[in-house]
């Protein structure tokens, strides 16, 4: 079972018999007009299928609009989302700024409006369902449902050929996907699920579109509302890469037939989702879903008013045990991230080593006397033709063991060398990585992987070097104070890095109050903590797991379960003096 949440109040249900059930409802108390938003990915022709069956079973005279057939031409949206497409490069574009209303043919629209409204006042009408990504744009809905796929599900149905984009229907290759995904489809469907979680009168889980587990939307507020009080674990996902290593997989109870695994995405907002249970059943929400609820009450009154709702720190690990290098790699600058991708704040990030191999070492900086230029070249001919570079040449490398932190601020080189398990603790920004040398591998779809040295040189800051990065990018641990078997040590507090690490090392327990603080924390070392919060809720936290801790929570207690001391990372954005 996945690390789940137990429901507040109500109980969730599966199937679509259920729904038919919740339509013959909404019929017997005179409503006629129900819209079924959802996120694009929901398989909408499977959805209707089934459903059609309850109705028909269930005798109920019904209609079926597909709320796509109001889009714009695809000539228009081709002309209007061009300019965020970044053209022919592989990987980036630029942030959507708008919701799904642009993408809509207004007339169109505003003619179904006036249907609708006839059908509405029409008692003797059939019950008619509007259905697809902006159903909810109809405006005259008398109930309005809402199904939701979490982004790893989505990225799986594309690769299986089941969904194209939402805004297109073209034949694209899954980096074109992604691409448009992220920077157009994603960015406007937030938006309108944001605007309507209020109002929602039933949330559908479609990870499983032959079992769509539901919930009413009360309870999913409230539900919302308590974990916003209580310390929770998103649910992981895993993804293999061409580096990946072999650690995750014999470690974390993963699939033995797939190659590797390269990263676990622990938190990266954006993409994770949060679980619900009730009984027997299980139901993903995507994590934003608490910012756009209680933003504050999530984050703290300042990390809202700096971030909105974009959660800011991301924890993901990278497993190249048994594996290879990671790529050479730099992140941009935060005015070249605003100013080229419309993003509000870049990639900063560090390597917590939670596993180290003997001989394992982490490249950080250029090294002493190097010549820019001719590094340049030797990257771009690398590109060109194919020739090795001495990556030793050019960038400073560190001898790694567990426990040890390196920063990694923007336009700094950097990459994992093999032998390390890293606890990635970064900002949450997590695909403007611009690789400047990939050992001449192939991602696992036979493809060489897209290399960015031109906008690497641009963000490059080529005065951090060999002994620089060692007197300032390697974290010396201070106490910070010492009481009951506990002992806190500031990690990270640097003023170019807006997030601090710390580390709580214990025997028997350790506890804090949030304080309008949020936390994310990682058991690095120990074997298993009770985690009590101050609402009564208990929950368990293993070796190498992940948590949030909400800034609403209070005081927090961390009981240690195991017969060895535990190391307990926390993370929290840096308060106003």
């Amino acid at each position: 079972m996945l690390p789940a949440h137990e429901l507040a109040g109500g109980r969730l249900n599966c199937g679509y018999a259920v729904l038919g059930a919740e339509i013959a409802s909404l019929q017997n108390e005179g409503i006629h007009l129900l819209a079924i938003d959802g996120y694009h990915g929901t398989l909408w022709d499977s959805f209707r299928s089934h459903l059609t069956k309850e109705l028909n079973h269930g005798g109920i005279n019904h209609e079926w609009i597909d709320i796509s057939g109001y889009l714009h031409s695809s000539g228009r949206l081709s002309e209007m989302l061009e300019p965020f497409l970044g053209g022919d490069d592989p990987i980036f574009g630029r942030i959507w700024p708008l919701g799904v209303e642009p993408m809509f043919n207004p007339e169109k629209l505003a003619e179904l409006h006036r249907q609708l409204l006839i059908k509405k006042g029409n008692d003797s009408a059939s019950f008619v369902i509007v259905y697809g990504t902006g159903a909810s744009l109809i405006g005259c809905q008398q109930a309005c449902w809402y199904s939701d796929v979490s982004k790893q599900h989505i990225q799986q149905f594309f690769r299986e050929g089941r969904i194209s984009n939402w805004t297109t229907g073209a034949s694209l290759s899954f980096g074109d996907f992604y691409k448009r995904s992220y920077f157009i489809e994603w960015q406007a469907q937030n938006k309108l699920k944001q605007a309507l979680l209020p109002v929602l009168d039933l949330f559908i889980d479609m990870n499983n579109p032959d079992e769509p587990v539901s919930v009413q939307g009360g309870v999913f507020r409230q539900s919302l509302d308590e974990l916003t009080r209580s310390p929770f674990r998103p649910r992981p996902w895993f993804a293999p890469g061409p580096w990946g290593g072999q650690f995750m997989k014999g470690h974390m109870g993963l699939d033995p037939n797939e190659p590797n695994y390269a990263w676990s995405f622990e938190l990266i907002a954006p993409e994770n989702g949060v679980m619900l249970s009730s009984g027997n059943l299980q139901l993903e929400f995507s994590f934003d879903y608490l910012l756009y609820n209680n933003s504050e009450g999530t984050m703290g009154r300042e990390a809202a008013a700096t971030f909105g709702t974009e959660w800011p720190i991301r924890f993901d690990y990278l497993d190249t045990i048994d594996g290879g290098n990671l790529s050479v790699q730099v992140h941009p600058s935060n005015e070249y991230i605003r100013r080229e991708f419309g993003e509000a704040f870049t990639q900063d990030e560090t390597y917590y080593i939670s596993k180290a191999r003997p001989g394992s070492r982490v490249y950080l900086g250029l090294q002493e006397g190097i010549d820019p230029a001719v590094f340049r070249k030797s990257l771009e001919n690398s590109a060109i033709t194919g020739q090795e570079v001495d990556i030793d040449k050019f960038v400073h490398s560190i001898p790694s063991k567990e426990h040890d932190l390196f920063y990694i601020p923007n336009g700094t080189i950097h990459c994992s060398g093999s032998g390390n398990l890293v606890l990635e603790i970064s900002a949450t920004p997590y695909i403007y990585t611009f690789k400047l040398y990939d050992y001449l591998r192939r991602d696992l779809d036979g493809n060489l992987r897209p290399i960015n040295v031109d906008r690497g040189f641009d963000n490059l800051k080529f005065e951090r070097k060999g002994n620089w990065v060692d007197e300032n990018l390697i974290a010396k641990p201070r106490a910070l104070n010492t009481n009951s078997g506990a002992v806190e040590l500031v990690l990270m507090d640097v003023p170019y890095m807006f997030y601090v690490i710390h580390r709580v090392d214990f025997e028997q327990e350790c506890g804090w109050d949030t304080g309008g603080l949020a936390y994310m924390v990682n058991l690095v070392e120990g074997d298993q903590v009770e985690v009590i919060s101050e609402n009564g809720r208990s929950t368990t936290l293993s070796y190498l797991e992940s948590m949030v801790i909400p800034a609403s929570t209070g005081y927090v207690r961390f009981v240690n379960k195991g017969s060895t001391a535990c190391k307990l990372v926390k993370v929290f954005v840096r308060p106003r003096k």
